[in-house]
This record gives structure tokens, C-alpha cells and sequence, in this order.
């Protein structure tokens, strides 16, 4: 089953799995020990975040590491920029609305 990025990243604990593993690839082992969670409950958010393509397995001898998907998150990034030039611009008329109350006050 694919499952929707947006809804994977939803979640505050695969947002801190992703934190984590953008710095360094991490076996799910050494993810979990920054849990309060079993490790099984590690493991599923990790097959989450794998069905959406946010992170990939590799294995290296008996371990496997979990790594980020850059690309997977270029691709949220580049949705989310539509919405960051709106933001944007609104905060820069409310920047402009009060200084402009501020010099009427004076």
C-alpha cells in the first residue's frame, strides 16, 4: 500500500526519526534508544516512512541502516514553497501596517 507523505510526517515521532537519521544513517536499534517506545513501535513508524519513499533501508552485513531520502524531501520542500511566498509576503504587509500604526501613534 503507498501511504501519503503528508500524513507520514504528521506524526511528531517519524518527524524526529527523520531529524535523526538526516545527519547519519541509524539502525533501528540505535533509533529507538531515543524513544520512549518499543522498539516494534520504532520499526512500524520506520516501514511507514519507507512506504513513502522518506527514508530507504540499506543493509550492510547483519545490520540494515535507515537513511533520509533527500530527494523525497526536496519534494515536500518544493510544495511547501508556494505557500512560504504567501506567508512571506503577508508578513511583510503586517511589517508594514504597523509601522505604519506605529508612526501614526507618534
Amino acid at each position: 500500500m503507498r501511504r501519503d507523505i503528508f500524513q507520514a510526517i504528521a506524526d511528531p515521532t517519524r518527524r524526529a526519526i527523520i531529524a535523526l537519521i538526516a545527519v547519519q544513517a541509524m539502525t533501528p536499534n540505535a533509533i529507538a534508544t531515543h524513544f520512549d517506545t518499543t522498539r516494534q513501535a520504532v520499526s512500524k513508524h520506520l516501514r511507514i516512512l519507507t512506504e513513502c519513499e522518506l527514508v530507504k533501508a540499506t543493509q550492510e552485513g547483519r545490520e540494515i541502516h535507515y537513511q533520509l531520502e533527500v530527494q523525497k524531501m526536496k519534494e515536500i520542500d518544493q510544495w511547501l514553497a508556494q505557500f512560504r511566498k504567501i506567508w512571506e509576503g503577508r508578513f511583510s504587509e503586517l511589517d508594514k501596517l504597523l509601522a505604519n500604526m506605529k508612526t501614526k501613534k507618534k
